[in-house]
């Protein structure tokens, strides 16, 4: 019995595809669409955002955008929350719309719903590990935890678990330090 194996889509596909206001991934051949971001997603979003970026500027190692693309292979893009790319990378991945390699570190608000928090958590981690992002933020509001997931060889292992009570810190990001709870603070 032969089985029909449904062709894969290219990033060439995806970008020929009319706006139509959702947001469209491309893991490994295989489409995802999600809905935009709620309220506290966004306001989540930008607190991380405004702690990463203020420390950017007193340790200019770096920059970070929120929903911007990232290519990794002809058949995976993604549009992670937030992404950070070191000054010594970014003419090698990021000199155009796009960042087209792996960023130093990407990070991930999981919006409610199965689907989301096992392409978060699970389909998104193992793209991230397979092409060497070296570090991955998973932050989750309806438990106000954030899991940090570290690189080691091809995979993304985690590193911890952190509550509000706790303090987030990063191996790419020497010396950052952010109190859990005014990420979550909106």
């Amino acid at each position: 019995m032969a089985t029909h194996i449904e062709p894969l889509l290219t990033i060439a596909e995806l970008d020929s595809m009319p706006d139509d206001g959702n947001r469209y991934e491309l893991i490994e051949g295989e489409l995802f669409v999600s809905c935009s971001p709620n309220r506290i997603h966004q306001t989540v979003s930008g607190n991380l955002f405004f702690s990463v970026r203020s420390y950017l500027i007193d340790n200019p190692i770096g920059e970070i955008w929120a929903t911007l693309g990232v290519i990794f292979s002809e058949f995976s893009g993604v549009i992670p929350d937030l992404v950070f790319v070191s000054h010594e990378r970014r003419n090698e991945i990021a000199s155009g719309d796009r960042v087209m390699g792996s960023p130093d570190l990407v990070i991930e608000i999981v919006c409610p719903g199965a689907e989301n928090e096992r392409r978060d958590r699970l389909v998104k981690r193992q793209l991230y590990g397979k092409h060497g992002v070296k570090e991955y933020w998973i932050v989750d509001f309806h438990n106000r935890t954030i899991e940090v997931y570290v690189l080691q060889g091809q995979m993304l292992q985690l590193q911890s678990i952190l509550t509000e009570k706790d303090e987030l810190t990063s191996s790419v990001l020497p010396g950052y330090r952010c109190k859990v709870e005014t990420i979550f603070a909106i």
